[in-house]
């Protein structure tokens, strides 16, 4: 008899969690399937230092061929999952229509950035969610400031020293945060622009950054922002994005050619195309991370709905702790559907959060322990180096690096803007025909 198949759709965190365990401990028992657009695991807190410059951008990627042993490596991008069929149909790195039977199937198809209708946001503005658009936004902001050196028009060369971050929670705080050292030291280096003010602006409907976080993080990520000069307002938002700049919701017009939307995700509408219940665009699944009615299929990470049994009534969030624990718990029980070991329900206890804000700061709450300053960024960069699943000495050596040199300011040319359209950009897969 052939090996039971088990078919992971996206190598997000949840998704390589779920690979990483199932090749410990399923490897020769079954044939583990994972399907991606790209062959690496982005470790996505890393982005904010690739667009700074303090960390190159093959520093934040893990490769799923080195670290995930047993598991075959499918790239490709989802256009359909037929469930009384169980098969799996892509699209693979060549553009050619394939597809996968399998007899377990893990739903982990991640996130997308959350969008609005307000006009010209998806015309102009640009997220940050992928090693694209990281590198894209390191390249526009050394553009904005050499050009900015290039012109004799006052009016030009404010606007592109201007630069927007829409969302103020745990993203764009860190974004404004790092990139506001990046383009002031971009600006050091150009003589003409010694005089030139150059603003950072972020912005949201809270009342305060980092809204979802402890109040203790949030005053210790205002005071650094203030301290290097980003222009925090609350109560205001983006009512209408131009090329030559936005129009806030509190009727001011800020010339810019910088517009940086970070205002959290929302799960991939690709699971409403499934036909099963959902619960806020999330699949629902019980206790033990299982489809209702569907056995065979499991969903974790931002993609399912699963019940938070701290906050009964509640699902838990899209965070990557919970996507880490609930990949890893989903191998635990695909094992145990096959008759090894015994399922799980899904338990966590909240070990706190990190913030990384660039520079010797920090904001950091471990075990709920409030820190602040270069105590805690040693606590941060020391969560980061044992959550990444690889690359730890290579990352470790840019930041190094970084304290003893100076950084390079240039352009690398690889991703022009229309790669990183802000309605199609996606950290995973699933892209629909017609989307």
């Amino acid at each position: 008899m052939s090996r039971p198949r088990i078919v992971i759709v996206g190598a997000g965190f949840a998704g390589y969690q779920a690979a990483r365990t199932l090749s410990r401990t399923a490897r020769g028992a079954a044939e583990i399937v994972l399907i991606n657009p790209t062959d690496y695991f982005l470790y996505v807190p890393l982005l904010p230092e690739v667009a700074s410059g303090v960390l190159e951008p093959r520093r934040a990627t893990v490769s799923l061929p080195d670290t995930l042993p047993g598991v075959r490596i499918v790239l490709g991008e989802i256009d359909r999952i037929d469930l009384p069929e169980r098969r799996v149909g892509y699209v693979d790195a060549e553009g050619s229509p394939a597809d996968l039977r399998y007899d377990r199937l893990v739903v982990s198809i991640g996130s997308v950035n959350k969008l609005l209708p307000i006009p010209g946001v998806n015309e102009h503005a640009h997220g940050f969610r992928t090693l694209p658009e990281a590198l894209y936004l390191r390249d526009h902001l050394t553009r904005q400031i050499e050009l900015a050196d290039l012109t004799d028009d006052s009016a030009e060369r404010a606007a592109r020293c201007t630069f927007v971050v829409v969302g103020a929670g745990y993203t764009g705080t860190e974004v404004a945060a790092h990139c506001v050292t990046a383009t002031d030291l971009l600006v050091r280096r150009h003589p003409r622009l010694a005089n030139q003010e150059v603003r950072w602006l972020l912005l949201d409907l809270a009342d305060r950054v980092l809204p979802e976080l402890d109040q203790r993080m949030s005053v210790t990520a205002q005071k650094v922002l203030d301290s290097r000069g980003v222009d925090t307002r609350f109560g205001t938002s983006v009512r209408e994005a131009t090329a030559d700049g936005v129009h806030l919701s509190d009727g001011e017009f800020v010339a810019t050619r910088s517009l940086i939307w970070c205002v959290g995700v929302r799960p991939d509408p690709v699971v409403d195309e499934l036909g099963l219940a959902t619960l806020k665009g999330r699949l629902v699944v019980d206790e033990f991370l299982a489809v209702p009615r569907h056995p065979e299929v499991f969903a974790c990470g931002d993609a399912a709905a699963v019940p938070d049994p701290s906050r009964p009534g509640e699902i838990t969030p899209m965070t990557a702790q919970h996507a880490v624990r609930q990949g890893k718990l989903v191998a635990r029980n695909i094992a145990a559907s096959y008759g090894h070991g015994s399922p799980a329900p899904y338990r966590h206890k909240d070990l706190g959060f990190v913030v990384d804000l660039g520079g010797a700061q920090a904001a950091a709450n471990p075990l709920h322990v409030p820190l602040s300053g270069p105590l805690a960024k040693v606590v941060t960069r020391g969560y980061h180096l044992a959550s990444i699943p690889g690359n730890r000495v290579r990352v470790a050596a840019d930041w190094m690096l970084e304290s003893l040199l100076s950084r390079q300011g240039v352009q690398l040319g690889l991703v022009p803007p229309s790669a990183v359209p802000l309605e199609t950009s996606s950290p995973e897969l699933f892209h629909p025909v017609g989307r």
